[in-house]
């Protein structure tokens, strides 16, 4: 496999956007509980986030639990409660060490009193980071997302903050999560399944598409640099053709 040395740094996506795919069935193939897969896809996090910092990526979004997760059996909902705490208080330090800030996003509301406590404290500590912005979706759902900024807008209209007519593109995104932040330029999706599961439905309208078949807790610095390296040898034409990207 190629290395580091084949990615052009000038090149590198500001926003990546990661689902985390494949963890219960890399521990069913090795006789485990899902819960195994979880705790087992914690080395897969770390690197990715070491690495996209490294080559200068400014967001990265993982989508670590989806809306719709909670219908899984409340045991699983329990334990990845659970590991959710146990890894941010044991990874906070080393965000701070790397000047990366955490911030979340979702129904933050919906999540256990304990986990909330720990998103809270570990954003307030890490806020000052200025290598990378790491951001959890966590009781996410791009629905949701939309729904929650329908209602802001609707509200605003009522109270003659805001005018039909003035609504634009760019004051549907404002109402968003990801307000304060780019669009994902690059999504990966592990596991090989063909679909976006309702993540950031708004925001990935031109962002490019890399699945591969890897389960999430295999997943290494060498196959993120992959999914940069694909990443750049695409063509952007975002509606235009090839000739007037060339001359533009």
């Amino acid at each position: 496999m190629t290395g580091k040395a084949e990615i052009d740094t000038h090149n590198i996506p500001a926003h990546v956007a990661v689902i985390m795919d494949g963890n219960g069935r890399w521990a069913k193939q090795r006789g485990g509980l899902r819960v195994f897969g979880h705790q087992s896809a914690i080395t897969a996090v770390r690197e990715t986030v070491e690495e996209a910092a490294e080559l200068g990526v400014r967001y990265l979004t993982l989508y670590a639990f989806s809306t719709e997760n909670w219908n899984r059996p409340a045991l699983e909902v329990m334990a990845l409660m659970q590991l959710l705490v146990h890894t941010i208080r044991q990874e906070t330090a080393t965000l701070l060490k790397n000047s990366i800030r955490l911030e979340a996003i979702g129904d933050i509301s919906t999540l256990p009193g304990n986990c909330q406590r720990e998103l809270a404290e570990a954003m307030e500590l890490t806020k000052d980071g200025t290598r990378m912005t790491l951001v959890l979706a966590l009781s996410y759902s791009g629905r949701w997302d939309l729904t929650q900024a329908a209602k802001r807008m609707a509200a605003d209209v009522a109270s003659g903050q805001l005018k039909p007519a003035d609504v634009t593109e760019a004051t549907v995104a404002s109402y968003l999560v990801t307000a304060n932040m780019p669009d994902p330029e690059l999504l990966i999706r592990t596991s090989g399944e063909q679909r976006i599961s309702n993540f950031l439905l708004w925001q990935l309208a031109y962002t490019e598409l890399y699945i591969t078949d890897l389960l999430w807790p295999d997943f290494r610095k060498q196959h993120f640099q992959e999914a940069i390296r694909a990443y750049q040898r695409r063509e952007r034409r975002f509606g235009k053709t090839s000739e007037q990207i060339a001359v533009s």
